[in-house]
């Protein structure tokens, strides 16, 4: 594997795994925070990750074009890792005085804090790698194996850590993007072919093509995106597929610890099975690229969700704790298709060259505009019909949006693997 021989792959790599450490700390641990320690309702929290998606709708279509004309400069990077490392004492001394001054505006205070570490960050860390990857001749599924390696251990140990200690989790997080910024400031990336000149030397630096790099990013080009029916399609299917995926993950903690007497010990079982999930999720991610070449990354898309539906109706009908630790451990297979193929997509589909804006607009936009609606909508049936009932209307969702979201993507598996350096200069209609 080309990729192991790459010493800029395992830079990314490790940043990857010090990201995806925040990630998964956030993600697994803050509905279990919110309701114990911070004492919010389902509803209540609810309102903390939909202002997490509505900072997200504002800021992402921001970062993609800024991310774009950057290129492969580090300046917005750097600034997620600046959020990241505010995460510690933010929690500790922030987060419970602002609710307790007010609930709402303490929700919307924390949740737009974390938008910038996760919903709008995650977008500038996984373009910034997805185009570093094109740029050095590596896979970015190969890369992003380690965020996976980093939330199965960590979902592992923090698990640990929140039931001793609930705030010290959000400390790690601060240490790891500490880690992160040093791994960020020994980057040394060259620029894709399209980025230089001809005749120009590989590491040049100069004003004059850093210029040039987002010379390609004007109204004109962005707009043209809008024009595509695969764009609206593929929104529709993320909305009902991604969007979903984060909703049903937000409130399932809780759900699944209600089936213990024991509430510490449910924290303590989910946190080990969220550890084998990613694990899992990680042995995934290794044949996900050439498996999603196989079949087309279309195709591993409506898999994707395909699959979220088939683990939410089976949560919905599922009595025991066992049954639904099945569900759970079937996200192992979701993430890798998902992850892989949404890259693979806008590569080969779309103009290259704004591929962090696309993946802005059309994944990370859509997918947050669909998590606000869907965080509240779900919260209120969670605590009006019952975890069992809300779960089986958002499995009919899942279908009624991502099989016409599908029909209006164009196919990609007749167009060309486009190779990491030539790839730049591709436009498809």
């Amino acid at each position: 594997m080309n990729s192991l021989k790459n010493s800029t792959f395992w830079n990314f790599g490790g940043i990857n795994f010090f990201y995806f450490t925040v990630w998964t700390l956030i993600i697994t641990f803050l509905p279990l925070w919110l309701n114990d320690q911070a004492n919010l309702s389902t509803a209540e929290a609810g309102i903390v990750f939909s202002t997490m998606s509505v900072v997200a709708i504002f800021l992402e279509p921001v970062y993609g074009v800024i991310q774009d004309k950057l290129g492969l400069r580090r300046h917005l990077f750097a600034f997620v890792v600046l959020c990241l490392l505010m995460i510690g004492p933010y929690f500790e001394f922030a987060f419970i005085p602002l609710l307790q001054f007010n609930v709402v505006f303490g929700s919307i205070a924390g949740g737009a804090f974390l938008s910038l570490c996760l919903y709008s960050g995650v977008g500038v860390v996984e373009a910034y790698t997805e185009r570093s990857s094109r740029a050095s001749n590596f896979e970015y599924g190969h890369a992003r194996l380690f965020g996976s390696l980093a939330g199965g251990a960590f979902a592992f140990i923090g698990g640990i850590m929140f039931v001793r200690e609930p705030f010290s989790v959000f400390w790690v997080c601060t240490i790891s993007g500490i880690l992160l910024g040093i791994l960020l400031l020994m980057v040394n990336v060259r620029k894709l072919d399209s980025q230089r000149k001809e005749n120009e030397p590989v590491d040049t630096g100069s004003e004059d093509t850093k210029k040039d790099e987002g010379s390609h990013v004007n109204k004109d080009s962005i707009l043209s995106v809008f024009k595509k029916r695969s764009f609206w399609g593929l929104c529709l299917l993320i909305i009902g597929s991604a969007s979903l995926y984060d909703v049903f993950d937000q409130q399932f903690p809780n759900y699944f610890v209600s089936f213990f007497p024991d509430e510490a010990n449910g924290e303590s079982i989910f946190s080990r099975l969220a550890s084998v999930q990613i694990f899992m999720e990680a042995g995934f991610m290794v044949l996900a690229p050439w498996f999603i070449n196989k079949i087309g990354a279309k195709n591993g898309l409506i898999l994707y969700g395909l699959i979220l539906f088939v683990r939410v109706i089976g949560t919905a009908l599922s009595t025991t704790p066992a049954l639904l630790a099945l569900w759970k451990l079937l996200a192992a297979i979701e993430m890798p298709l998902m992850l892989v193929s949404i890259m693979k997509y806008i590569v080969n589909v779309f103009d290259v060259r704004l591929s962090a804006t696309v993946y802005m607009l059309g994944f990370n936009v859509a997918k947050q505009l669909g998590v606000a609606f869907f965080s509240v909508f779900m919260g209120s049936l969670y605590t009006s019909l019952g975890f069992q009932n809300a779960y089986i209307i958002m499995s009919i969702i899942v279908l009624a949006l991502v099989i016409p979201g599908g029909l209006l993507m164009r196919s990609d598996k007749k167009s060309t693997p486009p190779s990491y350096s030539a790839v730049e200069g591709l436009n498809y209609s």
